[in-house]
């Protein structure tokens, strides 16, 4: 039985989660490391007789010296840096005290794109995309002049959800001009993505899908999968899609387990996607995948429900939709992720929407240090009584204040039978003197959850539909480039 619980990170998911394990029915107590002091994760803790405790999360002497000093029996991982760096690793293997979170082998599926796409041309999984991948920047510069593909170039290592850059190549007279945005591109993320000398391949070009994205998170014991809520994330900073990619500023949920433009077919063989993936990480890896794992997935008129990323954890801002109305007691769920009987677990839910809004400082995602040292203001008691909820993020609680980091300061969680309505709450405080920076301008979007978005989504998602629904029905021939196999041809359909 679970005892002592200690959570690595300091954003607004992690919040999410120290709040959801604070609602357990059992006698824990909750510890959190991290490098900022988050108000709300600290008064969580504190809720459970623990503490918080300032350092450094990513460093696995650092996380095991805390799990031997607080006599912890079970280390929740929030962020996604840790586990690539092997912390989970070091405490199971020195300690000897399970995690949740996958080991840094099986934590490849996030860490290294290129990695997942292999795994899922090579297990035949559904929603593959093509691509190519290039370890010299060279040979990509070179692959860009030489082919006229509309594709999406991202790096190939994560690096907190930016750098993804989609170009299509339909005007011939604009060939040249696009081309040279290419490599732009290419040469600009290979310099940043060499900074990592963890993974090999720098550079991933995938062919080029439009659709509407959504996010399906999973629990999962390494062999069993339970999925949750599907959950639409906004990366774009600025209003309507435009602006720098940012980690998230907003997100749909609800009610109920689909979206309102996915139908429950779709949801289906999203959810089966990911069970296929868990289980190639088992048979390509020979170790049980434990933690959480999410499909970034896209509907595509070509291929219907298509895996764009897979993140090795919950999302930031969709981790805190779905966390902030689990009604399941998410240590019994930890708990059965340990003793793979996740089937026994039901998840509970409460029936409503919910939208997630995120404030950040003017000059992110560009420019952190514009972004950094603003004193926040924020009324939390009126902002739940008016039907919200505050979950901190990038701040830190000095004796001066709450001090902005430079991210995403705070997120907003709003709830209400439809999503417009739910949006319509965030929105109000959002634009109200409840939150504000003393010196500073906030950046928010107030088009997200909008009736007008989501009835566009749904004519959108019809048509989509319509295409891919069609090329099921047809019976004609396809050629695919497949990695170690070249160009294939074959009949797709009936």
């Amino acid at each position: 039985m679970v005892s002592k619980i200690l959570l690595l990170g300091e954003c607004s998911r992690e919040h999410a989660i120290a709040e959801a394990i604070a609602r357990s029915g059992h006698k824990i107590r909750l510890y959190a490391l991290m490098k900022h002091r988050n108000p709300g994760i600290e008064r969580c803790c504190k809720a459970r007789d623990g503490e918080i405790i300032i350092g450094d999360f990513l460093d696995p002497e650092t996380v095991l010296k805390v799990v031997r000093d607080k006599g912890i029996d079970l280390v929740v991982i929030g962020p996604e840096e840790p586990l690539f760096r092997g912390v989970v690793n070091a405490v199971e293997d020195v300690e000897g005290v399970p995690c949740i979170g996958p080991r840094r082998e099986a934590a490849q599926v996030e860490q290294s794109k290129a990695f997942m796409r292999r795994l899922m041309w090579k297990y035949n999984i559904p929603g593959r995309l093509r691509f190519w991948t290039f370890r010299d920047v060279r040979e990509a510069l070179e692959f860009i002049r030489e082919t006229g593909e509309s594709v999406a170039i991202k790096p190939a290592r994560q690096f907190g959800g930016k750098g993804v850059k989609v170009i299509a190549d339909f005007q011939a007279y604009l060939r040249d001009v696009r081309s040279r945005v290419k490599e732009a591109h290419v040469t600009k993320l290979f310099a940043e993505v060499s900074k990592y000398t963890d993974i090999e391949d720098k550079i991933l070009i995938e062919e080029k899908v439009e659709g509407i994205e959504y996010t399906l998170q999973c629990f999962t014991d390494g062999v069993n999968v339970l999925p949750l809520p599907l959950v639409q994330d906004y990366k774009h900073a600025y209003e309507y899609g435009i602006g720098p990619e940012t980690g998230g500023m907003g997100s749909i949920m609800g009610p109920g387990i689909t979206l309102p433009f996915i139908t429950s077919e779709e949801y289906e063989k999203s959810v089966q996607i990911v069970k296929m993936l868990v289980e190639a990480i088992r048979k390509e890896l020979g170790v049980e995948y434990r933690g959480i794992i999410s499909g970034q997935m896209m509907l595509t008129p070509v291929w219907g429900p298509t895996v764009i990323e897979c993140y090795a954890r919950f999302g930031d801002p969709e981790g805190v939709n779905v966390l902030s109305v689990l009604e399941t007691d998410i240590v019994d769920i930890f708990e059965a992720i340990l003793s793979r009987s996740l089937p026994k677990i039901k998840l509970e839910f409460k029936n409503i929407a919910v939208v997630v809004k995120a404030a950040a400082p003017l000059g992110y995602p560009l420019d952190r240090k514009l972004a950094q040292g603003h004193i926040m203001e924020i009324d939390e008691e009126k902002i739940v009584e008016k039907g919200c909820k505050v979950y901190y993020g990038s701040v830190d609680q000095r004796e001066e204040g709450l001090i902005t980091v430079g991210s995403r300061a705070v997120e907003i969680a709003g709830f209400g039978e439809t999503i417009p309505e739910a949006a319509h709450k965030v929105n109000e405080i959002l634009t109200s003197s409840l939150i504000r920076l003393r010196d500073w301008k906030l950046i928010y979007r107030l088009d997200i959850g909008s009736r007008i978005s989501i009835e566009k989504m749904i004519e959108n998602a019809e048509i989509i539909r319509r295409a891919y629904r069609a090329r099921k029905l047809e019976r004609y021939v396809i050629k695919e480039w497949i990695p170690g196999k070249g160009l294939i041809t074959y009949m797709y359909g009936e």
